[in-house]
Order: C-alpha cells, then sequence, then structure tokens
C-alpha cells in the first residue's frame, strides 16, 4: 500500500447558512469548533441539508488519492450505527482499502456540521462521538508496516487515547506526513505539534496562519527560515498568493489559479494535500507536486463538498 491515512472518521453535513447565522450562534467564521451531541443537533434542527458524505480531513485526502488510481487505505473509528454503516460504504465506493472492523460503541458516529457561508467559507461544528476515542488497539502495527507512508491529521491528535494512537502510528511507520489541520488545533497543542515537526514528521502540510501560529511568528520569513532550520518538507498553502514547498534548502513555489468559480472552500487544503502526496509518491519533481496539489484543490472549491 502506497499511503495509509489515519483520521477522524466523520460524516459531513453540508449546509447553506447566512452570516448573521454565525453570528447569533456565536460562531467564528472558517474555524472549526467542538461540540457535544446536545449542540450539534441544536444547530442542525433548523438548518436545510444540502448533501452528507463521509468525511474527515485525511480521509478526504485518501479518497482523493484513490481517485488518482493509488493504493491507499484509511483507519477511523466508528460505531456499528446507521452513520458508520454509511460512512464504511462511502468509502469501499471509493475503492478505499478500509481498515477498521466497526463495532458496537456507546458513543455514536462523529458528524461535522460545514457551515458554507454566501462568500462560500466553511465554518464547521464537529461532534466528534467514537471518532475522538481512537485508541492503540485501533491501530495493527502490520498495517502501518504494510504503508509506505503514513498520512495522519492535527484534529486526531489529543491527550489520551488518540495520542497512544498516533505513537504507535509513528514508531511502526517508514514515513510520516501530517497536516495541522486548524488554527485551533495548533493554538491548544503548539508545544506537542512543534515537537512533532521538529522530530517525528517527514512531510508537513500547513497554511500560512497555522505556521506562523506554530512558530510564533509575525513574518513570513521566519517560517521559511524555521522550515529551513529544521530540514523537512514543509509545505505551506497561502490561499491568494498560492503555494510554497521548503524541502531541506529547496525553495519551490507556485501561484493560485485565478478566475475560479468558487463555490465552497470545503476540502481545499484536503485535496491540495492529496494532489501533492500523490506527487511525492509517483516520484515528481518538487513543483510538479505543487502543481497537482494546486489543481486538485482549485476542482474542489468550484463545487459543494469536499468530493471530486
Amino acid at each position: 500500500m502506497k499511503i495509509l491515512g489515519i483520521g477522524n472518521a466523520i460524516v459531513d453535513v453540508l449546509c447553506k447558512v447566512s452570516d448573521e447565522f454565525l453570528i447569533n450562534h456565536s460562531l467564528t467564521k472558517s474555524t472549526m469548533k467542538l461540540v457535544d451531541e446536545i449542540e450539534f443537533k441544536k444547530l442542525i434542527s433548523s438548518l436545510k441539508i444540502e448533501e452528507t458524505i463521509s468525511g474527515g480531513s485525511v480521509a478526504n485526502s485518501i479518497v482523493g488519492l484513490s481517485q488518482l488510481k493509488n493504493d491507499v487505505g484509511f483507519i477511523g473509528k466508528v460505531s456499528n450505527d446507521e452513520l458508520g454503516q454509511k460512512y464504511e460504504e462511502g468509502l469501499y465506493k471509493e475503492k478505499v482499502k478500509y481498515l477498521y472492523k466497526k463495532k458496537e460503541e456507546q458513543i455514536p458516529t462523529g458528524s461535522c456540521l460545514i457551515l458554507i457561508t454566501p462568500d462560500s467559507e466553511r465554518t464547521m461544528c464537529t461532534f466528534l462521538g467514537t471518532a475522538g476515542k481512537i485508541n492503540d488497539k485501533d491501530i495493527k502495527e502490520e498495517d502501518i508496516k504494510n504503508a509506505e507512508m503514513i498520512f495522519l491529521e492535527g484534529y486526531l491528535w489529543d491527550e489520551g487515547d488518540p495520542r497512544k494512537a498516533f505513537e504507535k502510528a509513528i514508531a511502526h511507520s517508514k514515513k510520516v506526513a501530517m497536516s495541522l489541520s486548524d488554527l485551533f488545533c495548533v493554538e491548544r497543542h503548539r508545544s506537542n505539534f512543534l515537537e512533532l515537526v521538529k522530530n517525528k514528521l517527514d512531510i508537513i502540510f500547513a497554511n500560512e496562519q497555522e505556521i506562523l501560529s506554530l512558530i510564533n511568528a509575525k513574518t513570513f520569513n521566519e517560517a521559511i527560515s524555521f522550515s529551513k532550520e529544521i530540514k523537512k518538507n514543509i509545505i505551506i498553502t497561502r490561499g491568494e498568493k498560492g503555494a510554497i514547498s521548503i524541502n531541506q534548502n529547496e525553495i519551490s513555489e507556485i501561484e493560485a489559479k485565478s478566475d475560479l468559480k468558487i463555490k465552497d472552500l470545503t476540502g481545499a487544503g484536503d485535496l491540495f494535500a492529496a494532489g501533492y502526496l500523490h506527487g511525492v509518491i509517483n516520484n515528481f519533481e518538487a513543483k510538479d507536486c505543487l502543481i497537482k496539489g494546486t489543481e486538485l484543490s482549485s476542482k474542489i472549491i468550484q463545487k459543494i463538498g469536499a468530493r471530486i
């Protein structure tokens, strides 16, 4: 297997809302907020659902890689309930090897309410459900060893059982890629993320806001200097400014595509990572990895949802 993704198995529920809806519910646009089951149900009760799909950040990337005909798999915890069944079916339909055996859990399968405002920004309210209870017993050593690379998400990191799952996966892997996922995650786990980036990861995906927060930097040049110093492959997406990769001392840049009919920014980073990693496992040059990432992210933001 080329890449094994490990992440939160979340069923995405997409809804269109007004800016006023976010204000009324004290939600910060373009961020992710963790909610409990009661708050999740309260929020969704007044909304019209546009689409429901098997999601989660790394799962979206893995599906993108599968659509590019790569041999990939995914591990994420669901319950043996209706949403868990839908989740599993959704991955099999996309020819992803789902390497988690679901069982009855006390907590239901996780859901993410993706609120799309008229400017196409997405604000997420996530009820992790049983996804957030993943532990080291859910990770099989042989599955990790059978993959050329594992891909992790910052969303999954948390003290306790999820951390043990993370550490077991990293300990037995040949190569590790990870997305920092969200500013909320970076601010919550800064010291742990910094230790991972410096000492445990080979490939790191971040947007400009996340990398600056991680190292408490004020300028983008500081992020470039940091990346060169730690000698890892760091890929930074910069919205309208395009994307850049810093690998050892090699810097590659690409401009963002223009004249796009943007409908929804959900999955832009996930599909960028899919395109970039497709380039890595197929031995593309650094610039071509960025081109493939930009190609996929440009496609996904011109449709609703995180599936091309």
